[in-house]
């Protein structure tokens, strides 16, 4: 972890969440096709595109990555992480939001898809991601690539 960065510790216990939408964890009843749009069961954490890298390849190093998109104008990633993250989430250079954008499992913005037979997304853990998030800044700082 970075030096002079406030430590947090996982909660003992997890928060209340709100309640899972009909939409099952994974996509698709039955056919296969697919859920797209809004669904609550996700939050998303998004950061520069530079950062949000550095991190996928963090998190992939530790097989810990879940599915990860590019946003369309491709300036920044955008990680899956489970509901009720964005009640809890401060980390300085990158926004947490409730709700999740999921596009279609063949769309050409995923970085890492949904996968399996019925496109099951796999949420990043969001201190496992926190902690990659931090390595990647001291990463990319160390490199000479400046603050984020």
């Amino acid at each position: 972890m970075a030096t002079g960065v406030p430590q947090y510790r996982r909660p003992a216990a997890p928060a209340v969440l709100p309640a899972p939408s009909a939409v099952s964890a994974c996509t698709g009843a039955g056919s296969g096709s697919g859920v797209v749009g809004r669904v609550v069961q996700y939050d998303t954490v998004t950061v520069q595109v530079r950062h949000g890298l550095e991190a996928v390849d963090i998190l992939r190093l530790r097989r810990a990555c879940g599915a990860v998109q590019q946003s369309s104008g491709g300036s920044a990633i955008a990680f899956l992480v489970p509901a009720g993250t964005a009640l809890r989430w401060h980390l300085p250079g990158s926004t947490c939001t409730p709700g999740a954008e999921l596009l279609p499992p063949t769309d050409p913005c995923w970085i890492i898809p949904p996968s399996g037979p019925q496109h099951c997304v796999r949420p990043t853990d969001a201190w496992v991601l926190r902690s990659a998030l931090c390595e990647a800044a001291t990463t990319l700082t160390a490199g000479g690539l400046g603050p984020l």
